[in-house]
């Protein structure tokens, strides 16, 4: 019964990431796929370049929340049996399959975005403490250079160091599992930003601008 209910909660977080605002609010209410235009990703940035801001804030906040709420939701799954350590392992499987829905959608031929947004709101509930200051980072970055991409990554790579420096200031309990999901995560974006990465270094990636470009 334990396993069942373990599988039922993660199967559940996978749906809900799988859930694309981007894709259903371009081709429902615009009648456009936005992996069709702009950089051809599913996410609230290029739903900006595409769409327009409105719908790109619209986007974002549910990328957010579907990553909270996959969590929340999940957990209920589990918390009659699982606790501590256990509890924390699980959160992660969690996160990664909410995660792992928003890039590979099964709704959507398993073409999704990069899910950082959704990834924020993992972050939001697996490291409430923290997730302010790599929020920051990635303000920081992005209004000095403009570039989403490089705002992501750099908060991404930080998000490890973050993690263990928090831990040490605030004398609290070094958790490895949480201390490799965060490492995972920082290599994660990485990879799927692999071809802005690419742009940045050839100076072709676009500058953010707050209206459509398409």
């Amino acid at each position: 019964m334990e396993i069942v209910c373990i599988a039922l909660g993660l199967m559940v977080s996978y749906l809900i990431g799988s859930i694309s605002p981007s894709i259903w609010i371009g081709r429902i209410f615009y009648g456009v796929d936005v992996r069709t235009k702009g950089s051809c990703n599913a996410g609230s940035t290029n739903t900006i370049r595409v769409l327009g801001l409105r719908a790109g804030i619209i986007v974002f906040v549910i990328d957010v929340l579907k990553g909270w709420f996959a969590l929340w939701l999940s957990s209920i799954f589990v918390q009659a049996f699982l606790e501590g350590s256990e509890m924390e392992l699980f959160g992660i499987a969690s996160a990664a399959a909410v995660v792992l829905g928003h890039v590979f959608p099964v709704y959507e031929q398993f073409r999704g975005g990069k899910g950082v947004a959704t990834m924020l709101g993992v972050l939001i509930y697996l490291y409430h403490d923290i997730f302010l200051i790599l929020l920051i980072i990635f303000v920081v970055v992005f209004l000095i250079w403009r570039y989403i991409s490089l705002g992501s990554i750099t908060a991404a790579v930080c998000f490890p160091v973050v993690y263990t420096l928090n831990a040490v200031y605030r004398t609290e309990d070094f958790h490895l599992i949480l201390f490799f999901f965060a490492l995972g995560v920082a290599i994660f974006i990485v990879i799927t930003h692999r071809k802005n990465i690419g742009r940045l270094v050839r100076g072709e990636e676009k500058k953010f601008q707050f209206k459509k470009t398409e």
